[in-house]
Parts: structure tokens; C-alpha cells; sequence
């Protein structure tokens, strides 16, 4: 294990350590927010390769807490009409993204960033709503995006809440859905060879670390006003995806 945090600074670690604690208890809160801001302190640590593999691996973790938390609110029947149209496209992008090279990834995930918040607001304001087929697919577009980027639980948590899923089981409901597509894609990332030892020792850091962050959560959904938090994070997201784009450009 000390090996495969050779190259990254104990400074490092606690700053990655308290970034997972934060975006875990916000993303308890509001439903989405991991995959959205631990880009923005992975990439300069680890690079933008490792960080799909990453925070598919710890939001294994994560997601568990926060079925364990809100186990009674999972809608179980659109979780599995969700996972039925998403995983075969979800393997597609997974696949799609170990071919990219390290500008291609920022590329990718700064873009989703970007475009992740004015399409949530977008899908809001025209009162998006999708039965179960439309749920289905929809959900075969989302398993493209999901698989080859970070943050796409923004457009999941989008889906849900059109489908007819309020509070509580939104969160709950995404996260169910998120262990499973966790699982397929760590294990095409395994099997193109994009995990290893410090893919899996960081991500085991966030996810441990992060796991308490879903209880906390639980009890902060009726107290935190999510209307200020959510206009921060939107800010923050935004940031960091503008951040790697131009990062990128500039390569």
C-alpha cells in the first residue's frame, strides 16, 4: 500500500481525504456532488487518466453508505428498469474512455462538468417528465455518458425526479443504481488494464474516509438550505470544468 502512494505527498493524501469527506456529506444532501468536485483535486495529483477508474472504485463505498442510510426509500422497480437500459451502453463508454489520452480525459470530463449544470436546470425549468419507457430510454443514453465520464449523476438524479421520485428516494434510488454501474465499470476498467495499485489505494482512501459522510448527510437533508448549496456547487463544477478545458487547450 505504501508503495502505491509512492509518488503522492502525505499533504496530498490529507487533502484528497478531506475533499472525499466534504463531497460525500454533500452529496448525501442533494444527491450528486462526489463525482462532480473530486475531479477537481484528483487531476492535479494523479492525473485526468486515473480518474474515472477512481471514482468509479470509491463510489462502491460511498454509495453503500447512502443505501444503508436510505435503505426503505430505494425505488427498487425503476432502479432496475434504469440498470436494465444503462449497463450494456455504460461497458460502451467505459470502453470508449480507457482508448483516450490524458488530453482526451480532460477533455471528456471538463465538458461533462460544463454542461452538467445548464442541462439540470434546463430539464427542471421545462418540467421534464418520462413514464417507464421514456425512463428506459433515456437511460441507454445516460449508460454512454456515465461510462466514460464523472458527474454524469447529475442527469441520473435529473431521470429519477421525471420519472416521478421525490427526496429521499431520489438520493437513495440513485445510489442503488450507482453501485451496480460502479461494479461494470471497474470491471471493464480492470480488464483494459486501467486499475492499478494506486487507482485502487486511492479510491480505497476516498471510500473509506467518505463512508461516515452519508450518515451525517441523513441528518443534515431537513436542515441545510439546498438551494444556497446547490448554487455553489453549480459555481464550483462550472470552475473546475472551464479549469481542465483550458487545460487541455493548452497542453
Amino acid at each position: 500500500m505504501h508503495a502505491a502512494f509512492a509518488d503522492i505527498s502525505l499533504w496530498q493524501l490529507v487533502l484528497i481525504a478531506g475533499c472525499a469527506v466534504f463531497a460525500s456529506v454533500i452529496g448525501g444532501v442533494a444527491g450528486y456532488g462526489t463525482g462532480a468536485l473530486m475531479p477537481l483535486v484528483l487531476v492535479p495529483i494523479v492525473g485526468p487518466e486515473p480518474v474515472v477508474p477512481i471514482i468509479a472504485i470509491s463510489a462502491l463505498f460511498t454509495n453503500t453508505s447512502r443505501v444503508a442510510a436510505f435503505y426503505r426509500a430505494v425505488d427498487w422497480r425503476r432502479a432496475a428498469i434504469v440498470l436494465a437500459a444503462s449497463i450494456p451502453t455504460c461497458v460502451l463508454g467505459a470502453w470508449g474512455y480507457t482508448r483516450l489520452t490524458g488530453t482526451g480525459a480532460l477533455i471528456v470530463i471538463g465538458s461533462m462538468m460544463v454542461l452538467s449544470v445548464p442541462l439540470r436546470r434546463l430539464l427542471k425549468r421545462r418540467g421534464f417528465q418520462l413514464g417507464d419507457k421514456g425512463l428506459a430510454a433515456a437511460s441507454t443514453g445516460w449508460g454512454v455518458v456515465v461510462g466514460g465520464t464523472t458527474g454524469a449523476g447529475i442527469i441520473l438524479l435529473s431521470m429519477l425526479m421525471a420519472a416521478g421520485l421525490e427526496g429521499a428516494a431520489v438520493i437513495a434510488t440513485d445510489a442503488a443504481i450507482s453501485i451496480a454501474i460502479g461494479i461494470v465499470k471497474t470491471m471493464v476498467f480492470g480488464m483494459a488494464g486501467a486499475v492499478d495499485a494506486k487507482v485502487i489505494a486511492v479510491a480505497a482512501l476516498i471510500g473509506i474516509v467518505a463512508f461516515p459522510g452519508a450518515f451525517l448527510a441523513k441528518l443534515l437533508v431537513e436542515r441545510l438550505p439546498v438551494r444556497l448549496h446547490t448554487a455553489l456547487l453549480d459555481a464550483v463544477v462550472i470552475a473546475g470544468g472551464a479549469t481542465m478545458l483550458v487545460r487541455a487547450a493548452t497542453a
